[in-house]
């Protein structure tokens, strides 16, 4: 029985290292042209930091896709990949990250509402992680006042004030605001200009279905404002991600009205905040993220409204 659970621990974590190895592959081939000529495997292998072993396996994969061709140890580039070119799943993120995205969508669910207390045990049977897990995710947020820890591990809500969601808005625009002056400096070369352009990718996919997907939105925003951050960290700010996602994401989810129409809205942002972006403008990619943030920024007070004028009442 051990020696199962071992081995499929093992699996799970070689189908994960698989397809982040896999998306971060098709990444680097998006800046490439039909025809080009793959890098050798030792500096492949050496870009996306696994071994020979787990590229070759990738690679195999993408010749009997017909994305390259592989004769030898020559390898090129058969057609530029798609969206619908990647592996999505949940184990493609790290433990940390999934178990906030979990938290974050069922407080925006129908099983909860603001003000109830949270059994964090039961809660971490339901989303299938362990109770440590969720309770150093539920600290992450309660470390800014959006959680309170009560007795016999549970712990409440209270809800979301305009002070304390206009605070931490001026914060988020200060961060976005000095990323975007790293971001439009970094090489052709870097990462974060193929993931920017996968990102666009997706948005045109869902543009293109938003009157039934709009609520995939969620996650495409949250990955799209982390790839801005993501250039430059801040060791004393980098808790304060996952707050603002349930904030900004999430919290005025509560409130339904308009749902795709916000969503259609901010994609379209998005698009024209990514076009900014890869202009190398300063002042243009500025322009877009303040437009931005600022729609988000009255969708997310306007939301809160209601709740605030009941409790003045």
């Amino acid at each position: 029985m051990i020696a199962r659970l071992i081995a499929g621990r093992k699996t799970m974590k070689t189908n994960a290292l698989y397809k982040r190895t896999y998306n971060q592959l098709l990444d680097l081939l998006r800046h490439q042209a039909p025809g080009a000529a793959l890098a050798s495997e030792p500096k492949l292998a050496a870009q996306l930091n696994v071994s020979r072993t787990t590229l070759r396996a990738v690679l195999a994969q993408l010749d009997q896709l017909g994305l390259i061709a592989m004769q030898g140890r020559s390898k090129r580039l058969m057609r530029t990949p798609t969206a619908e070119d990647y592996l999505a799943g949940a184990d493609l993120e790290p433990l940390p990250e999934r178990v906030e995205r979990k938290f974050m969508a069922w407080m925006s669910g129908p099983d909860f509402n603001p003000g109830q207390a949270i059994n964090s045990l039961e809660l971490a049977r339901q989303f299938g992680v362990s109770a440590s897990a969720l309770r150093d995710c539920l600290n992450r947020f309660s470390h800014f006042g959006f959680l309170q820890r009560m007795r016999s591990g549970r712990w409440s809500a209270p809800g979301l004030t305009v002070d304390f969601a206009t605070e931490l808005f001026d914060v988020r625009e200060s961060m976005e605001l000095r990323a975007i002056e790293r971001f439009i400096t970094l090489p052709d070369s870097h990462e974060a200009w193929a993931q920017l352009s996968a990102l666009e990718t997706q948005h045109r996919v869902l543009q293109a279905a938003i009157e039934t997907r709009y609520h995939d939105f969620q996650e495409l925003d949250d990955r799209f404002h982390r790839l801005i951050n993501s250039v430059a960290p801040n060791r004393f700010l980098v808790n304060i991600q996952g707050v603002m996602s349930m904030i900004f994401h999430y919290h005025y989810q509560w409130n339904k009205k308009d749902e795709k129409e916000r969503n259609q809205v901010a994609v379209q942002e998005h698009l024209t905040y990514i076009a900014a972006l890869q202009s190398r403008d300063r002042l243009i990619a500025q322009q877009a993220c303040r437009a931005h943030l600022q729609t988000a920024r009255t969708t997310l007070l306007t939301s809160l409204q209601p709740a605030a004028s009941h409790s003045r009442a």
